[in-house]
């Protein structure tokens, strides 16, 4: 089968409010898409209406060549999903809840891949302890291990790193690879822009209820400036200040400005000047490729056409 998922003018307004406007997009076998979008953009509800829980108001889902809405019980045993909250059993311990997934699953001598996950998932230690006690990193790296009991031949992501450390969202990220290599088809929403330029083969970028960018990451980044100019400032009111006055995209942990150039003399020029006749001090600025997130910037802040 050559697609693993395919969504044809997909629609969903919740009261007067479209969510969804007419998406349409494929998934290749054994690939990784990501759907990015900001906010309330509509990745979860897109997600809820291929996994058979939310109808759609008008368009066509099919996962692994069934129909969503015709053929939801044979649909459900196609994927596993994980939302963007965990669903795990605040009663049962972590090593609980897996069994309880095998047991449903039907799976025989799974005792085995209940430990292989609770060790890569770094759970051993609390895997006896009843889930209530688990912090909110804990409890999201046990809801993706209760995913991977079964590995399934297509596999959901509602924003699966939310809540994660950095050496989990590594692991997490290594583990998708994995799934990747054995077969799995893996459908990812994330906030992460650099999560999906790391690891999806196909991204899409939601933009007011539409696809205004879809393609490989490579695809999606040659309809945008080729540079940007990053500015890093002393403090946020000097970084909000220069922001005022030229433009671009602040990431106010780093206190850094992003500002497209295109590799332009003259605009950069034109950057400096505003900024010296302004009397703002910069602390460094480099040139750099542009990445996925001013991709993202720019699609969000209606800088670029509708590309499809």
């Amino acid at each position: 089968m050559q697609n693993a998922i395919e969504v044809v003018e997909l629609e969903k307004a919740f009261s007067d409010h479209k969510v969804l406007d007419g998406i349409s997009f494929q998934v290749s076998t054994g690939s990784i898409f990501a759907l990015l979008g900001t906010n309330g953009s509509g990745k979860t509800t897109t997600v809820k209406m291929m996994t058979t829980l939310l109808k759609p108001d008008k368009g066509c889902v099919k996962i692994a060549g069934l129909n969503v809405l015709e053929q939801s019980v044979e649909v459900q045993k196609e994927f596993s999903l994980t939302g963007q909250f965990a669903a795990v059993d605040e009663v049962l311990t972590g090593r609980e809840n897996l069994v309880l997934i095998a047991k449903l699953r039907h799976l025989k001598n799974y005792s085995q891949k209940v430990d292989e996950l609770l060790t890569e998932f770094d759970l051993q230690e609390a895997a006896d302890r009843p889930t209530q006690t688990y912090s909110g990193g804990m409890r999201r790296k046990l809801d993706l291990a209760m995913s991977l009991i079964d590995p399934p031949k297509i596999l959901f992501l509602d924003e699966p790193t939310t809540g994660l450390d950095p050496q989990a969202r590594a692991a997490l990220w290594q583990m998708i690879r994995t799934l990747k290599k054995a077969g799995v088809t893996i459908f990812l929403t994330t906030q992460y822009l650099e999560e999906a330029e790391q690891l999806a083969d196909n991204v899409a970028i939601l933009n007011h209820g539409k696809i205004a960018l879809q393609g490989s990451v490579a695809e999606v980044k040659r309809h945008l400036p080729k540079e940007t100019l990053e500015l890093t400032f002393a403090d946020e009111e000097t970084l909000r200040a220069a922001e005022q006055l030229v433009g671009g995209k602040i990431d106010q942990e780093l206190l850094t400005l992003n500002v497209i150039t295109n590799n332009e003399v003259q605009k950069i020029t034109w950057i400096l000047n505003q900024l010296q006749a302004a009397q703002i001090e910069i602390l460094t600025f480099t040139q750099k490729q542009a990445s996925l997130d001013d991709v993202f910037f720019m699609i969000v802040e209606n800088r670029t056409e509708e590309v499809k």
